[in-house]
């Protein structure tokens, strides 16, 4: 199956089509099937029939309160199963549409299938609908990928940005960590050879619409205990409010005056007193967590993977492209004795005309920030350019009798020495300095004289040091990991400012590291790319595939990153814990909210079995009924109220658990109690207005 375009097009929250389709399903969700499997909103449907029950009893003549009353009690408890079901309907919404438009941008193609893993086989022109793992197919250039693969033969340009969104091609090769293709990107140049890895309905575009859909979300550990204290709540509630209708019928009796509390009073008690706010509102929270992490462009496995990355101890980082731009860049130029510096800048940026590579770029840059060298035509001086190869590790360029070279410090030694010269000492000095700092020296020659060295620097990203500053004050640790030596490796952790450093890693080296951490009852998130990174994956608990990586690697990790982007890992774990800190703070708030509808609501309840509870009605509220309407009501205009916030999440920031929990008892705790003394308030003042109490 391919595609014209894939990456996870962005839908507005608040689309009205969206709001429309909502609003039907949250009609559609009034199933007793899907609301049991809330406990909260489940009680509340049974409330919603016994009253409705109870209006018709009215209606008939024999209601034990006025009809209006259970009328309007009985139809904003419907309209708080509505609102809650219209929140995880709108969350659902936003990935129903993401997936139609990935789903409409999808077709079948005409597959080359080889008999054998060569170029020249014998081809068959198969759908890559009958396509099955393990199957060949040759793919030119102007074609499809018919499907997810690993490439077996050749070498190409691809484009990936149906996939990742990112406009640059790539080349996509056999061996090494650039071997694997995805179904619907596209063949610029050159041939490949792929096998495919995925059957139909099973491959990475497939599994990118069903965790769009969110038709594979189970609810993750979190989630799940949340879920049962919320249940416990309502269950000590339901047996509080159980007992209080004998409790009223005996003083009524004992006193010999007033009248017992009715079922609607005891009904409308229990809906306000359980925690409906948060148990609305918490499967929108989960689903708009991993939407979230889906526009950020990483595709999780479950939802468990993103509620992981909330709770992360221990960040890995891959210093090459991660903490670092990934190229060494030219920094200085530090001269032999005799030799002036405009010379050596001068000789090293002639030797860089015809390199490429980054490194050959910073190096000509430099040279024209610092000596204002322009870049020269040399076609008049008959310039033959030198290629560096593995052989020389050298380069460089002749210009009539000049001779001028830049490499590495043994490959140039050997030069000299060829040529019946010695590396000074003092350079030899100078750019072994360079080494034990962490950076990377070229020695620059011209004939058999040694003219100085060029400092290559990685360059650590701006504003990283911050980010793992941040990481620090939430109690995260971050640990670089390198290929490079225990010297080099210091050097760049110092910079970068993370709090430790692994150095000459290798697969088995990372293992143990996350095993190690894992002992001390942490949980890991790292990133990778390469098969040789899977091992490590498959361990860590929250594990970042990068999608330009090996099949390897994107089976073992538990997240793919459609931009290959490695300081994704970063966003990846404030997502996680932007959804940790919404739940936490919207469940502060729901259970804050019931301390203040205890008052509205206790002495309006039993204002007819003790009038002298009536002291207790601080709000002024005007008639028992309409302080149990007006709690009523305001119960089920606070889920709406809330759907933004629980859909777009309480804003991160990088404080320490102590202040994140002061922060939130100050915000949504203190707020959760005042907020509803207003609303109670002002909605009571409208059923007066309006003449309903």
């Amino acid at each position: 199956m391919t595609m014209t375009h894939t990456h996870v097009p962005a839908v507005r929250s608040f689309d009205r089509s969206l709001i429309l389709q909502a609003i039907a399903d949250s009609f559609r969700k009034l199933s007793p099937r899907l609301q049991f499997r809330n406990p909260v909103m489940f009680v509340v449907f049974v409330c919603s029939v016994l009253t409705t029950l109870l209006w018709v009893q009215a209606l008939a003549g024999h209601g034990e309160a006025p009809t209006t009353f259970i009328f309007w009690v009985t139809i904003w408890l419907w309209f708080t199963l509505l609102f809650a079901n219209f929140a995880e309907a709108l969350a659902e919404g936003r990935g129903k549409a993401q997936a139609a438009a990935l789903r409409s941008s999808r077709k079948d193609v005409v597959a080359k299938r080889l008999s054998a893993p060569y170029r020249d086989a014998a081809v068959t022109f198969t759908p890559s609908s009958d396509l099955r793992v393990g199957h060949l197919v040759l793919v030119e250039a102007g074609d499809s990928m018919p499907g997810d693969g690993d490439v077996v033969a050749g070498a190409a340009s691809v484009d990936e940005s149906a996939i990742t969104g990112e406009s640059a091609p790539v080349i996509r090769e056999s061996g090494g960590d650039r071997s694997a293709v995805t179904g619907g990107t596209r063949v610029l140049s050159d041939w490949l050879v792929v096998r495919i890895t995925s059957n139909p309905g099973e491959s990475f575009l497939d599994r990118m619409i069903a965790m769009v859909e969110g038709a594979s979300r189970r609810k993750t550990p979190n989630e799940i205990a949340l879920t049962i204290l919320l249940a416990k709540f309502t269950l000590i509630f339901l047996l509080a409010c159980a007992t209080l209708l004998p409790y009223s019928i005996y003083s009524v009796q004992a006193a010999g005056a007033g009248n017992p509390i009715t079922l609607t009073v005891l009904v409308a008690l229990l809906v306000c007193l359980i925690p409906t706010t948060i148990g609305a509102l918490l499967s929108a929270i989960g689903i708009a967590g991993m939407d979230r992490m889906i526009r950020a462009n990483v595709i999780a496995t479950s939802g468990r993977a993103v509620e992981a990355a909330g709770d992360v101890d221990v960040l890995l980082l891959d210093k090459t492209g991660t903490i670092t731009l990934g190229n060494r860049q030219a920094v200085a130029f530090l001269p032999a004795p005799g030799v002036e510096e405009g010379r050596l800048a001068d000789a090293a940026q002639l030797a860089s005309l015809a390199d490429e590579t980054p490194e050959g770029r910073s190096i000509v840059v430099l040279a024209k920030e610092r000596f204002n060298l322009r870049e020269r035509q040399l076609e008049e001086g008959h310039a033959e350019f030198v290629p560096f190869t593995a052989q020389t590790r050298m380069s460089g360029v002749n210009i009539g009798d000049r001779q001028i070279r830049k490499g590495a410090l043994d490959a140039v030694e050997r030069h000299l020495e060829a040529n019946g010269s010695h590396l000074p000492p003092l350079v030899k000095h100078m750019a072994e300095d360079i080494a034990r700092r962490g950076a990377t020296p070229l020695i620059v020659t011209e004939g058999a004289s040694a003219l100085g060295v060029i400092e290559l620097k990685d360059i650590v990203k701006g504003g990283i040091r911050e980010r793992f500053a941040e990481m620090r004050r939430m109690g995260i640790k971050t640990i670089m990991i390198t290929g490079d030596n225990p010297l080099t490796a210091a050097a760049i952790a110092a910079e970068a400012g993370v709090d430790d450093f692994l150095a000459e890693a290798t697969p088995e080296a990372k293992l143990k590291l996350i095993r190690k951490i894992q002992g001390e009852n942490r949980l890991v998130a790292m990133c990778g790319d390469g098969t040789n990174d899977a091992p490590a994956l498959a361990q860590a608990d929250v594990a970042v595939a990068m999608n330009t990586g090996t099949q390897a690697a994107k089976e073992a990790g538990n997240m793919v990153d459609l931009d290959s982007n490695p300081t994704k890992l970063i966003e990846v774990v404030e997502i996680g814990k932007q959804m940790l800190i919404t739940r936490g703070a919207l469940t502060t708030f729901s259970i804050a909210n019931d301390v203040a509808k205890y008052f509205a609501i206790i002495p309006a309840a039993f204002a007819t079995t003790y009038p002298a509870l009536n002291t207790l009605n601080v709000m002024h509220l005007a008639t028992p009924q309409s302080a149990i309407l007006s709690a009523v009501i305001f119960n089920a205009l606070i889920i709406i109220f809330l759907i933004p916030l629980a859909l777009k999440g309480v804003k991160y920031r990088a404080l320490g658990a102590g202040a994140l929990l002061r922060r939130n008892l100050m915000v949504y705790g203190l707020g959760g109690i005042v907020v509803p003394f207003v609303g109670i308030k002002l909605v009571d003042i409208l059923l007066v207005l309006f003449g309903l109490a």
